[in-house]
């Protein structure tokens, strides 16, 4: 049997890079997404073309004309949290203020904390975790993908927050202990993410760029679906893309349409500067 895990899948490069990292690592992943009334809901659609990807590419052909099976096909689903994003106050859900532009360090990324977004999400992720254990008698992991980079910002991707909520998930569960957390990712960056992506792809014979261009990381996507490349979170995703050499493979637009890449790192070598 092979070793499993659940995945909260964003639709976001980190995200997105776990799920690699676990079929590279011989995991048969259950991928969640959470639908709560994101402005960039741009990146559900993401999350699905990737698994769609991955999942058409789970089974390749010998030299003999025979299929082998490189890694096992990601099963997904999309949870529903409708009539949510109207109580919530957040930039980042729908009728929330404006998202805020500059680095993604800077003290104004706070408004895109989402209230409790995290233990919502956990509660659903570890009862599916849970599940699979007991069904299949088995330990499960619970794979995310937080970094260092979010643990000034948002409080519930620090591990003192996830001890604690762990903590509440044994006391409520009978064998709950047979779910643990994965965070690969933890003390690293998006640019150590983006290196192990590079690695991953290479070990499931995947093109790079054809995972990449399905993620999202804008939190101002344009209605056409593109990213812009001056939202902070946009901002620190090409910095990392710039730090591996390598050019980002989704689109980006501004407001007069779509931005040539050289005109990306413009920008954001100034922000950069400023930071």
């Amino acid at each position: 049997m092979n070793k499993q895990a659940v995945l909260s899948l964003s639709g976001g490069m980190d995200s997105s890079t776990v799920l690699l990292h676990l079929l590279a690592n011989g995991y048969e992943v259950t991928a969640l997404s959470f639908d709560y009334g994101q402005k960039h809901r741009v990146e559900l659609e993401r999350a699905q073309s990737l698994v769609d990807y991955i999942n058409e590419n789970a089974v390749q052909p010998n030299l003999d004309g025979n299929f082998y099976k490189k890694y096992p096909k990601v099963k997904y689903g999309v949870i529903k949290l409708d009539g949510l994003a109207p109580m919530l106050n957040s930039a980042l859900v729908e009728g929330g203020d404006e998202v805020p532009e500059g680095h993604y360090e800077q003290e104004n990324m706070k408004e895109t904390v989402v209230p409790n977004r995290n233990k919502i999400f956990s509660s659903i992720i570890q009862a599916v975790a849970l599940s699979i254990a007991n069904e299949k008698d088995t330990p499960v992991h619970i794979a995310m993908g937080i970094h260092a980079g979010d643990h000034a910002i948002y409080p519930d991707c620090r591990q003192e927050w996830r001890d604690i909520d762990y903590k509440a998930f044994i006391e409520g569960n009978w064998d709950a202990e047979r779910v643990t957390a994965y965070t690969p990712y933890l003390y690293g960056d998006k640019t150590d993410i983006l290196y192990d992506g590079v690695s991953c792809c290479k070990s499931l014979c995947l093109d790079f760029d054809e995972v990449y261009k399905r993620t999202n990381t804008s939190y101002k996507p344009y209605p056409s679906g593109n990213s812009d490349y001056k939202s902070a979170s946009s901002v620190e995703r090409i910095e990392a893309f710039l730090k591996i050499g390598r050019p980002d493979p989704v689109v980006y637009e501004d407001e007069n349409g779509v931005a040539s890449w050289d005109k990306v790192v413009e920008h954001v070598e100034k922000v950069l500067e400023n930071a």
